[in-house]
C-alpha cells in the first residue's frame, strides 16, 4: 500500500526512499528497518485533533487522515504525577512520573498499536501478528477485536507473565509459544510474515506504530509546559525509546520547542546488550543470545531498533546503563508503598536508575520518569508474597493488626 501523502519512509542505514509499505518493514536495499518522516507542522495544527489529551489530539502528526478508519480506545492522556517520595530522597525537586499504566490494556504499548492497527484497517489487513514477551500481545489483541481483525501472537514459552497471557488469552487471539527467547520469536515470525501474505506484522519494527508511540513526547510538553531536562524510561527492544526522541526531535523541527531532554535508557543487568554498547563508546550492539531478568518486559538480547537507540541517546547528551534485579525490585516497592504507584517490573527500572544520574542532576532540573506497565500485570516478588493477611479471633486482635503494634490504653 502507498506510504500515506506528505510523508516519506525511508531506511536509517542507506537512506532508501520507499513509496510502499515493504511487508516486512525493512529496507530491500540493505535489509535495515525503516522510518517515516512527517511533514513539518505548526503549533495550532499539531493539538487539531481533539481538546483532551490523548493518541488522536495529534493527528496530524500522524500518518491516518482518515479518522473513519481509526482504531482507538481513548489511549494515551496519561497523568503525570509529581513525586512526593523519591525526589525529595534524591535530592530532585522537580521529579515526575508518567504514568503509562493508566492505558486502556495497562501498558505503552496502546498508543502504537492504535496507530497500527488503523493502518492495517485501511490495507484491509485480514491477521495482524507480534512476538511479544507479553505488553505487545495483550494490546494487538485488544485492539485487533476491536477493529474486526483476527490476531495472533507468538511467545517465548514460560516467559510471559500470566496476567498478559490472560490478556491475549480474553481478547481471543491465537497463541503459539516457542522454547526459545523474544529474539528467536521475532526472527521466525519475520521469516513468516515475508511468505504468507495475509499476516501483518505489528511488532515496533513497524513504523507505524513508532508515530503513536512518540505521542508521549507530545504529551509530556504539553502537560510540563516546558521540556524535561531529563527523560528516564525502561529499553528492551528499544522502539520506546526511539519514538520519544523522534517526537522531541520533531517538536524542535517544527519550532515548538528550542530544546530537547536528555534520554537515559535503562536496562536490567541481565539483559542489556544496549548498556554494554554504549560503554564501548557507541559502538555495534553485541546481541546476548540467553538474557535473563525478573523484569520479563524488557528481557531482550538483540533489540531491534537498536541503532536508533543509540543515536537517541548520543544526540541527546544522553546515555544508557543497567541496574540489578535487586534493584528494580527496590524501585518497584518504593514506587509502591511511597509513591503509591503500582507498577510491573520493567517499568520500577527508571526509579532504579535514578541513583546513576543524581549527581549530575541539578536542583532545579525537572525529570521525567516513564512507567511503562502496571503492577498487575507482572506477579509479585517472592518476598512479597510472604505478606498474608492475618487471622484474628478477637476485637484486641484486630486492633493490634491494624495499628502494627499492641493497641495503647486498651479498654476490656
Amino acid at each position: 500500500m502507498k506510504v500515506p501523502s506528505r510523508w516519506v519512509l525511508h531506511c536509517i542505514n542507506c537512506g532508501n526512499r520507499l513509496d510502499n509499505d515493504p511487508r516486512s518493514f525493512t529496507c530491500p536495499k540493505c535489509g535495515d528497518i525503516l522510518e517515516l518522516l512527517a511533514p513539518p507542522l505548526t503549533k495550532k495544527e499539531l493539538v487539531s485533533g481533539s481538546d483532551r489529551l490523548s493518541v488522536w489530539r495529534y493527528q496530524k502528526a500522524l500518518p491516518i487522515a482518515d479518522s473513519g478508519a481509526v482504531v482507538s480506545m481513548g489511549e494515551g492522556g496519561t497523568p503525570l504525577v509529581p513525586s512526593k517520595h523519591s525526589g525529595k530522597q534524591r535530592g530532585m525537586k522537580r521529579l515526575s512520573f508518567k504514568v503509562e499504566g493508566q492505558n486502556p490494556t495497562g501498558s505503552f504499548k496502546d498508543r502504537g498499536m492504535t496507530v497500527a492497527v488503523s493502518r492495517a484497517r485501511l490495507m484491509k489487513a485480514r491477521v495482524l501478528v507480534c512476538a511479544s514477551t507479553g505488553n505487545t500481545a495483550a494490546s494487538l489483541a485488544a485492539y485487533a477485536a476491536r477493529g474486526g481483525m483476527d490476531s495472533g501472537v507468538i511467545m517465548p514459552s514460560g516467559k510471559v507473565a500470566a496476567g498478559k497471557l490472560m490478556q491475549a488469552i480474553a481478547h481471543g487471539s491465537r497463541l503459539v509459544q516457542i522454547e526459545d527467547g523474544f529474539d528467536r520469536a521475532l526472527k521466525i515470525l519475520s521469516e513468516t510474515v515475508a511468505k504468507a501474505e495475509d499476516l501483518y506484522l505489528v511488532n515496533s519494527i513497524n513504523p507505524y506504530r513508532i508515530e503513536g508511540q512518540k505521542t508521549v513526547a507530545f504529551e509530556i510538553f504539553e502537560q510540563l509546559g516546558d521540556v524535561p531536562d531529563y527523560l528516564v524510561l525502561p529499553v528492551g527492544n528499544a522502539g520506546n525509546i526511539s519514538a520519544v526522541w523522534k517526537g522531541f526531535k520533531e517538536l524542535r523541527e517544527w519550532g515548538v520547542i528550542d530544546r530537547t531532554p536528555r534520554l537515559i535508557g535503562v536496562q536490567a543487568e541481565g539483559a542489556s546488550p544496549l548498556a554494554e554498547a554504549y560503554e564501548k563508546s557507541g559502538g555495534r550492539i553485541r546481541p546476548w543470545k540467553q538474557p535473563e531478568t525478573i523484569a520479563t518486559a524488557i528481557r531482550i538480547g538483540n533489540p531491534v531498533s537498536w541503532k536508533k537507540a543509540l543515536n537517541a541517546v548520543n544526540e541527546s547528551s544522553g546515555r544508557i546503563l543497567a541496574v540489578s534485579d535487586e534493584e528494580i525490585l527496590a524501585g518497584r516497592k518504593e514506587l509502591a508503598t511511597k509513591e503509591g504507584i503500582f507498577v510491573e517490573n520493567a517499568s520500577a527500572t527508571p526509579v532504579a536508575g535514578l541513583g546513576a544520574i543524581q549527581a549530575e542532576v541539578k536542583g532545579d532540573d525537572t525529570v521525567v520518569t516513564v512507567l511503562t506497565g502496571h503492577g498487575l500485570k507482572d506477579s509479585l516478588p517472592r518476598e512479597w508474597k510472604k505478606e498474608r493477611p492475618r487471622s484474628v479471633s478477637t476485637v484486641k486482635e484486630l486492633a493490634e493488626v491494624l495499628l502494627g503494634r499492641q493497641a495503647p490504653n486498651w479498654r476490656n
